[in-house]
């Protein structure tokens, strides 16, 4: 799985774009329908900007992105949000074929729905 990190208005920041790439990494790894995490980091005036664009499976895309006085706290703060929409549209997929599964299971022992 492809992981890119831009950095926009900054330069010499290795440490925090492998920061970023071990958080993509992480992202991926707790979800496996991840195909390609863009993570794109800007600098303006006194603020650090951090954007995460999450593809997946099934024409999926997330998006989230944090603005705070702190890289760190921004890579975070955007990967937490990706995260927490990630989990939400897991759930409401797994939700749906549960409630889709107790439909079938009345139909067939002949209960109304």
């Amino acid at each position: 799985m492809p992981i890119e990190v831009t950095t926009r208005h900054m330069q010499g920041m290795e440490d925090i774009q492998e920061y970023a790439e071990s958080r993509a990494a992480e992202l991926a790894d707790a979800f496996r329908g991840c195909e390609h995490v863009h993570v794109i980091l800007d600098h303006e005036k006194h603020l650090f900007k951090a954007e995460v664009v999450i593809q997946a499976g099934h024409h999926v895309r997330i998006e989230a992105e944090e603005e705070v006085d702190n890289m760190r706290a921004a890579i975070d703060g955007a990967f937490e949000k990706a995260e927490r929409q990630f989990r939400r549209l897991r759930d409401k997929v797994k939700d749906h074929h549960s409630a889709m599964k107790y439909e079938e299971s009345k139909k067939e022992r002949g209960e109304e729905i």
